[in-house]
């Protein structure tokens, strides 16, 4: 039972972080496979750790084994990345002492809701915390749509990969990423007579 714990540990980790940023807008994580990843990857991390500790022959073999292991999906933003680092780290420090793990969840938290904190209060001063750019990523098969309102067809679609609330201009900026044009073309011309919308950009491969 308490080689159970630790696993619990790491899924409500996981968890956490997910709410965490749908909480803050971040629409990306909301995804069926982006949940299921939160939720695994740092139980995946901490087996590994707890299965190679101490053992330089197992170390070197899985060390061979994942080398092999090509992963394809792009990842579309900086915080993305840093997402995947963190959820890699609770799952090693969870191995080594539970406390840096949960230090690490409860700092990512709290960054998290502060950044989204701060922007609110900029915005009502009419400033802005930061600046809004649809630079980070793959730009292929892109569709950024700019609308007057929210969109809910477009914040449930597995292919949203950013979210902005322009609060400043009161417009709400979509970016999706497509696998192909065809998926692309049938998307837009699903939305495209919404009369909230008002531009609609689009990048090919």
């Amino acid at each position: 039972m308490d080689e159970l714990k630790p696993i619990f540990l790491l899924v409500t980790s996981g968890l956490l972080l997910r709410f965490a940023l749908t909480f803050t807008g971040q629409a990306w994580a909301k995804s069926h496979a982006q949940t299921v990843t939160f939720m695994v990857l740092p139980v995946i991390t901490y087996i590994i750790t707890k299965t190679i500790s101490g053992n330089i022959a197992l170390s070197l073999g899985m060390i061979g084994a994942l080398s092999i292991v090509r992963f394809r999906h792009p990842v579309k933003s900086a915080l993305e990345l840093v997402m995947y680092f963190a959820l890699i780290t609770i799952g090693i420090a969870t191995s080594v002492r539970t406390k840096w793990a949960i230090q690490l969840v409860l700092c990512t938290i709290l960054i998290i809701i502060i950044v989204k904190l701060v922007q609110k209060i900029s915005n009502k001063f009419g400033k802005s915390f930061y600046s809004m750019s649809f630079n980070e990523g793959s730009s292929s098969n892109t569709l950024e749509i700019i609308s007057k309102k929210k969109i809910e067809l477009i914040e449930k679609s597995e292919y949203l990969v950013n979210f902005l609330d322009d609060n400043e201009n009161s417009q709400y900026i979509y970016r999706l990423n497509f696998n192909n044009k065809n998926s692309l073309n049938e998307f837009k011309n699903t939305i495209k007579k919404d009369q909230n919308i008002q531009k609609v950009n689009v990048v090919y491969n």
